[in-house]
């Protein structure tokens, strides 16, 4: 009620893996990005800006993803921490851990790992100073 508004998640799609390719390779973008086919390696969204990550039915995800916002309908094998809001769509199949500020998971979604909420407090980093005399 009283905290920091979340960031919407971007609703344009910039980038598209089409069904059909296979990437091997850690990957970053901004923006929105779409996986329809599969990308072996992790997949990380730019942290400057509010980003989005949309796994469809058919795609394959090998990797940690580390992004804004997430949305599944599809295979994730790897740790996922969506730094603002994840979405778990009917088809979602995910082997690895979840991280989540905000979820929202739908009839059907498996997931096999553990569920871990991030609190506001592990999403900020922590800057420790050592007062010194003068």
């Amino acid at each position: 009620m009283f905290g920091k508004t979340p960031a919407k998640p971007q609703t344009r799609i910039d980038s598209l893996i089409g069904s059909g390719t296979r990437i091997e390779g850690d990957l970053s973008f901004k923006g929105g990005l779409r996986v329809d086919g599969e990308v072996k390696g992790d997949v990380i969204g730019a942290s400057t800006e509010p980003v989005t990550l949309i796994v469809s039915e058919q795609a394959i995800v090998e990797g940690a993803i580390r992004v804004a916002h997430v949305v599944v309908n599809g295979t994730v094998k790897g740790t996922i921490h969506a730094l603002e809001s994840l979405e778990l769509q009917p088809r979602a199949r995910v082997t690895g851990d979840v991280y989540y500020s905000v979820l929202e998971m739908h009839l059907g979604a498996v997931v096999e790992g553990r569920l871990i909420h991030r609190t506001e407090a592990e999403s900020k980093p922590v800057e420790l100073k050592i007062a010194t005399r003068a």
